[in-house]
């Protein structure tokens, strides 16, 4: 079994699992949940339900465990990442002018 880790959404500490993630996994600092919305790669307060994965079901509390099927643990690093300021950003630097 091969071991992960992930930054917790509430500490931001550095927790390392062996997968897959089970639904009762907690922060090992905080005991916060893992298996959260704000724990998952799909999860984004900008977009309709928070959630990028359009076929999830409606997830009343985004910090605590939860029964998705689309759940994917967010990797280190990722967390506050922006895909569309990526986007932008790359087209800008496309387009300048020399």
């Amino acid at each position: 079994m091969a071991s992960h880790q992930y930054q917790c959404h509430q500490c931001g500490s550095l927790n390392t699992f062996v997968s897959p993630l089970g639904r009762r996994e907690e922060c090992f600092k905080c005991h916060s949940d893992a298996h959260a919305c704000k724990n998952c790669e799909h999860y984004d307060p900008k977009v309709y339900n928070e959630c990028r994965e359009t076929q999830a079901d409606f997830v009343q509390e985004k910090s605590r465990a939860n029964f998705c099927d689309y759940f994917q643990i967010r990797s280190p690093g990722s967390a506050g990442k922006n895909p569309q300021a990526d986007l932008m950003s790359a087209a800008e630097a496309l387009f300048k002018k020399k």
